[in-house]
């Protein structure tokens, strides 16, 4: 059971923070601001970190992980695309993003709980999405 539940997360985690990194990428070119673009980029060097670990962990229980799913994703950039067409601004990308984080941390919260008897390194590594997404949240109020 341990390791069922402990690839089942770790495939979410893959899945949640692919998603995080494709939302950032469809926002960038929008981003007029230096310091929303620095913290942004901060916030995807975070995720690429986070996804070597998650991808290592996979690697050793053989398993290829999760992309996000496609429908999920193609809505996220219709929603992207639709919102920046209305308002090309800074507070418009900080919204999206913001919307994008609440959403990971309920689906990684969500799934902690749904795969209790997960390993304590996959634990880890759902805290570490999740407090990576508060943080980011948060530092996208002034942005609002």
């Amino acid at each position: 059971m341990i390791e069922k539940d402990t690839i089942k997360l770790l495939r979410e985690c893959d899945a949640g923070v692919k998603m995080g990194m494709s939302a950032i990428d469809d926002v960038m070119d929008h981003v007029k601001s230096e310091k929303l673009r620095s913290r942004l980029l901060e916030s995807r060097s975070e995720n690429e970190a986070i996804n070597s670990d998650i991808q290592s962990l996979l690697t050793e229980y053989h398993d290829e992980g999760k992309e996000p799913p496609a429908m999920a994703k193609s809505m996220a950039w219709l929603k992207t695309k639709t919102q920046l067409t209305l308002e090309n601004s800074d507070s418009t990308v900080a919204e999206l993003i913001t919307d994008g984080c609440n959403m990971g941390i309920k689906s990684i919260n969500r799934y902690c709980n749904q795969y209790k008897a997960a390993d304590e390194r996959s634990k880890g590594i759902a805290k570490r999405i999740i407090g990576t997404e508060e943080r980011l949240a948060f530092d996208l109020r002034g942005f609002l």
